[in-house]
């Protein structure tokens, strides 16, 4: 059986422990991958921080370049790191490339290092003194990334924290780690030096270790709110800048003047694709008005219905198996609660099985109907194929359901009312708003982040904030005197009257 070791300069260590990583298409283990502690985080910790100071002394516009090359190796291996992915994760061929090419969007945007890294400067703030400031790696700094981006996350962290001059530990979800080792690996290949990227394999105790090491300065996480809680409590503990993204329960609200025909079309693709294994999949939508909803219904069940469920190599397929039948028991046990509440199950997607694959972990996609706000499936993330309509009188009630949800992290309306819609994005309390945009992630050169329990910390992934967080400000006031001054001290604050 294949092994995936931790990418450490000089080699890993045997593993004591190891965990079982699926081919979820046909629900057979196909490789094991070491689960680490702290004694391999403290080496591949000391290789990072004897490479860093070096690698921060390299001038802008050439880590740049490593940036430009790294894009290419990507690009040229495209197919190949796609199925790669497929193969661990379960999702479809095509949505693995966009997985990756969401990526390579942020690497892209550090490709532009040089002028994000300009500072500020003030000639003359005072007689004769001059004010800049300047950006400055913070040393090492580490992410900790989920099973459901496998490519993209990992390139929204360690790139941006790259690029600033920092050394970079990656610890990848466990379930599907192939891909980040990969980028790793091409990472080298583009001219990184060794050290400044290394990755580690584990589960709880290696987070630990890294929320603990007193040599890591940042953390990144995305994962589920309570974990993200957990990792931002522990390691600003610690003393540690910590961005910890978390869980969702993203809404669509559907306008009575909505084109019901685009919001069926966006809803299929928003809800179930890549099976609903994602923080900004649309798994609530909240038609305003009964008949809005009794028309929305008819025109959902056969589009539903009609979804391809298949093997992540089928491009036919809408969406493909799980990630791991564990994940697989608790997307069932959630809809056997919702029928359990009294939510009506228009369409169930349990006991799917494909012929040939009978062992894959596939769930069917499912719609529930009548849903309330009480019901903990409705207050919960089923981070599945699970649509859920909830029905609002008004539009108050649409704005006051995503915003009262314990997740804020995105939002979308659909209408054709540019006052209703201009009006919800000012007043809904959530971080990232769609109009008639389903998935609203934003480009790489703005920022990503939810807010209340689907965010903690005060930066997001990328765009500016990414450079903010993986850099601290130096400010410099300077002067140089002619040497005509009177020798007078100064007991008080100086000010620049």
């Amino acid at each position: 059986m294949r092994e995936i070791a931790h990418f450490i300069v000089g080699g890993a260590a045997e593993a004591a422990r190891y965990g079982d990583v699926y081919d979820p298409n046909t629900g057979a283990k196909q490789a094991r991958v070491a689960l680490g502690g702290k004694a391999d985080l403290d080496r591949a910790v000391a290789i990072a921080k004897a490479a860093q100071p070096a690698w921060a002394a390299v001038n802008p516009q050439r880590r740049a370049r490593v940036m430009f090359a790294f894009k290419a190796l990507i690009e040229a291996n495209m197919d190949a790191l796609a199925h790669l992915l497929s193969s661990e994760h379960g999702k479809v061929i095509a949505d693995s490339k966009g997985d990756i090419q969401r990526g390579l969007e942020v690497i892209e945007f550090c490709c532009g290092l040089p002028h994000l890294l300009k500072g500020e400067f003030t000639i003359g703030a005072g007689p004769g003194i001059d004010v800049w400031s300047m950006r400055q790696p913070i040393g090492i700094g580490a992410g900790i990334t989920p099973f459901n981006f496998p490519g993209m996350i990992p390139m929204w962290m360690f790139g941006p924290a790259i690029a600033t001059g920092n050394a970079f530990i990656l610890k990848p979800s466990e379930r599907d780690p192939s891909v980040p080792v990969r980028l790793a690996e091409l990472m080298l290949e583009a001219g990184l030096p060794e050290g400044i990227l290394q990755v580690v394999h584990g589960d709880k105790e290696m987070v630990d270790a890294i929320l603990d090491h007193p040599d890591i300065g940042g953390i990144s996480f995305v994962g589920s709110s309570d974990i993200a809680h957990y990792v931002y409590s522990r390691g600003t503990a610690a003393g540690k800048r910590v961005q910890a993204m978390g869980g969702a329960k993203n809404h669509g609200i559907v306008m009575p003047d909505a084109d019901l025909d685009q919001v069926v079309s966006d809803l299929a693709g928003a809800a179930f694709g890549s099976a609903g294994e994602r923080c900004m999949a649309l798994p609530v939508v909240v038609p305003v008005g009964e008949d809005t909803a009794d028309r929305l219904r008819a025109k959902l069940i056969p589009a539903i219905e009609a979804l391809r469920v298949g093997i992540s190599t089928d491009p036919q397929a809408h969406y493909g198996p799980v990630v791991t039948p564990q994940h697989k028991a608790k997307i069932e046990n959630y809809i056997q609660m919702g029928v359990d509440e009294g939510a009506e199950l228009v369409v169930d997607g349990r006991g799917f099985t494909l012929q040939g694959y009978e062992d894959g972990f596939f769930v069917g996609p499912t719609l529930f109907d009548h849903v309330t706000t009480d019901m903990r499936t409705y207050r919960e993330e089923i981070f599945g194929p699970v649509l859920q309509m909830v029905r609002a009188k008004d539009f108050e009630e649409a704005v006051a359901l995503p915003s009262q949800h314990q997740y804020g992290n995105g939002v979308a309306i659909f209408t054709r009312n540019g006052h209703a819609a201009r009006e919800f994005a000012q007043r809904v309390n959530v971080g990232m708003v769609g109009v008639n945009v389903p998935i609203p992630v934003p480009v790489a050169y703005h920022t990503f982040g939810g807010w209340k329990r689907s965010g903690f910390g005060d930066h997001n992934q990328h765009g500016m904030d990414g450079i903010r967080f993986w850099t601290r400000t130096k400010t410099v006031t300077g002067r140089w005197p002619d040497g005509a001054g009177d020798g007078s001290s100064a007991f008080v604050i100086p000010t620049m009257s």
